[in-house]
Order: C-alpha cells, then structure tokens, then sequence
C-alpha cells in the first residue's frame, strides 16, 4: 500500500495521476497547505523540504519518497511501467521529466504567483514569467509535431508536463497558437486514470472562471505566497 500525502496542486497531481494509472493501491492523506500543515514534524519527517507531495510505501519497508519528480521515476521503476526499460528510452523519458521540474513547473508557478496571487501588480516580472512559459509551450508543441507523446510511448514524462500545461489558463498563457500542444492536451486528459488523478484531490482549477471561485482561490495563495509556502514548482 502506498501513503499518498498531497493537496489540490500540479505537482501532487502527477503523483495521483501516476498511482491510478499504475493500478497501485493507495491511501490519501490530503494536507491542508493554508494552514501549515505540510510543516508540522509529522510530515517533516517524510519530507524535511516541508512541500507536497510525498509518499510511504508500506510494501517496501515504509520507505519514504519526496520530490514529484523523483516519486514518479521511483513508481515507474518499482512497477516497470510508464518509462522506457533501454537506456535510450529511459533517457527520452527523464529528459522530458527534467524539462517540467527545472522549467514548466518553475515558471508557471512564478507567473502564478505575480499574475495571481500578488495584491500589486509587478508588470515586468509577469511579461517575464509569461513570456517564459510561452516559449516553453512553443517547445513542446515544436516536438509534438511530430510525436504522438513526449518520450515514445505515453510516461511519466507526460503525466509531469501535462499536470502543469492544463492550468495554463491560471497562469494568463493562452495555448492558443500550440495546435500540437492542444492535441495533446486533450489527448491525455481523454484517459480515464487521468481523470480520476486529478480528482485525487479536487481541484477548482477547471472552473476558474468563475470570479467567487477565483477570489477565493487566490485570496488562500496570497497567504501561502507570504509564509512563502506559494504554488511555485516545488510544491
């Protein structure tokens, strides 16, 4: 059995994304990120990083995985599934994962934090952010030209980057001109496990158009953004 602790972000996400479709049996343990609870000893001693999410696996030992990413590459490996077995193929497969941990995922989350969550309005650093993850998007629509997935066969590399490419609207980056990156928007999210992933917490991240629903969502980041526990790519 594998101990999921997570709450309603990209990164957590990818992990239940991951679990379902692995077909693993799982228990979540959803924490509250407005009040601290990602920062309380209990869970500082799975994660000492004090960010979701993490997970125990009971069936090894009760042993202890923190970082999304390195959770995804460790489910892969345990199960032998959702990443290439050849050295090339995993290569493809850890590439495209280092491509959301050290760019999608950090950038979205920044232009989240200064297009969202800020009370001041820091224009610079939006075009920055935006601009950014534009240019990153531009990326991956270039390569899905020509690739139904990302690293061959649908991986956990896919999982990564589309847990984060799907909230493109909350970071104000319209995907508008990526026709290949729309195809494979849709492409992923059609999968049954991807949809009860991404119930696994719920998420309001689909509905954001609705201003109350907006209000509130921010009004609760702006309180993690100043305790600087805010939906960057760490989280």
């Amino acid at each position: 059995m594998i101990e999921l602790f997570t709450a309603a972000t990209p990164n957590g996400h990818k992990v239940s994304i991951a679990l379902e479709e692995l077909g693993l049996p799982y228990a979540l343990r959803v924490l509250d990120l407005g009040q601290q609870e990602q920062k309380q000893p209990g869970f500082l001693a799975i994660n000492p990083n004090g960010r979701i999410p993490a997970i125990i696996d009971h069936d090894a030992d009760d042993f202890a995985v923190f970082e999304s990413g390195a959770i995804l590459i460790y489910l892969a490996e345990k199960t032998g599934k959702l990443m290439a077995g050849d050295p090339k193929g995993r290569s493809r497969v850890l590439q495209w994962l280092m491509f959301q941990m050290g760019g999608i995922g950090p950038m979205m989350g920044q232009a989240n934090v200064f297009f969202r969550y800020f009370p001041e309005k820091i224009q610079p650093a939006i075009d920055r952010y935006q601009g950014e993850c534009a240019r990153l998007f531009r990326v991956l629509d270039g390569h899905l030209r020509d690739h139904e997935y990302l690293a061959g066969d649908y991986s956990i590399a896919d999982i990564a980057n589309w847990a984060w490419v799907r909230t493109h609207r909350w970071s104000g980056v319209p995907v508008d001109d990526f026709p290949d990156l729309q195809r494979w928007l849709g492409l992923i999210r059609a999968r049954p496990a991807v949809q009860r992933g991404i119930l696994r917490p719920p998420s309001s991240v689909d509905s954001r158009d609705d201003a109350e629903t907006a209000r509130r969502f921010s009004e609760e980041a702006l309180k993690m953004v100043e305790t600087g526990q805010s939906h960057k790519g760490g989280v």
